[in-house]
């Protein structure tokens, strides 16, 4: 069986990027989000007490039936020897992945807050004829309304940020890494060499001047084209913000991960 690993954390923080530098990898799979993480929790609902013959399954099943979720869905015969899964809920599972697979470590790509709801926006502005699943295709909402929708805890961000909390703090923390969007695209080289060390791979001699990925068909029928999109090359590219003054302003105090003093647990952030 391959090695499983997990990228997670905010979205339009560089996972895509991410992902798409490590498939260079022959012996890694990478991709953008999938369904693992959906078919996890309705397996989960499904084998609850909810269900009237829940009492049939008791917990040694269950894990059998949620590891084999992963087995099944990449398949045995699958080519690579590492696996990464992509799903921003996963920093939320941080305790059901340490039982399935205790082995399996979490990168969580993070942003500056600000610069996160300001990417969002910028793909719905760019597609102003295309509205987008993010705000289930709702036309004729403003900038401060999209900002509220994404970063209410149910929101694409908001939800996302608090699991991101609950794994920095929670008692698995030693199973995640964060990577900041930041020294991705600056400085791909060293954040690269941090996730090889991370999971203990040996290195690779990666391409940051030739970087593919393709998912132009699933952001169109999302109403989002461009939604995962990555330069070919992997650079910094300062701009100005988008955003009004107050709403960017609203989330510049949201990076607690920059702050040493409340890292209890070290979490590597790279």
């Amino acid at each position: 069986m391959p090695a499983f690993h997990f990228i997670s954390g905010l979205p339009r923080s560089g996972s895509t990027l991410l992902s798409a530098l490590l498939r260079q990898n022959p012996r890694f799979h990478a991709s953008m989000s999938g369904p693992v993480a959906d078919l996890i929790s309705c397996l989960l609902q499904e084998m609850s007490a909810r269900n009237e013959y829940s009492m049939f399954i008791d917990d040694t099943q269950r894990q059998r039936v949620l590891r084999g979720v992963f087995e099944q869905f990449y398949g045995p015969d699958h080519p690579a020897e590492v696996i990464f899964d992509t799903n921003r809920s996963w920093c939320a599972r941080l305790s059901l992945l340490q039982t399935l697979l205790p082995r399996a470590k979490v990168i969580a790509c993070v942003r500056d807050m600000p610069w996160v709801i300001d990417s969002v926006e910028r793909l719905i502005q760019r597609n102003a004829l295309s509205p987008s699943s993010i705000f289930n295709y709702q036309a004729g909402s403003t900038v401060y309304s999209r900002a509220d929708a994404i970063a209410n805890g149910d929101g694409l961000v908001g939800y996302a940020y608090n699991a991101l909390k609950e794994a920095f703090f929670g008692p698995h923390a030693a199973q995640l890494m964060l990577l900041q969007y930041e020294t991705l695209v600056s400085d791909p080289q060293r954040a690269l060499a941090a996730v090889y060390d991370f999971i203990a791979e040996p290195a690779y001699a990666h391409d940051f001047d030739n970087v593919e990925f393709e998912a132009d068909e699933f952001d169109r029928r999302a109403g989002t084209p461009g939604l995962h999109a990555v330069r070919r090359k992997v650079t910094h590219q300062p701009r100005d913000t988008v955003l009004p003054p107050d709403v960017f302003q609203r989330f510049t105090q949201d990076a607690f991960w920059r702050n040493p003093e409340i890292n209890k647990h070290r979490v590597r952030v790279i």
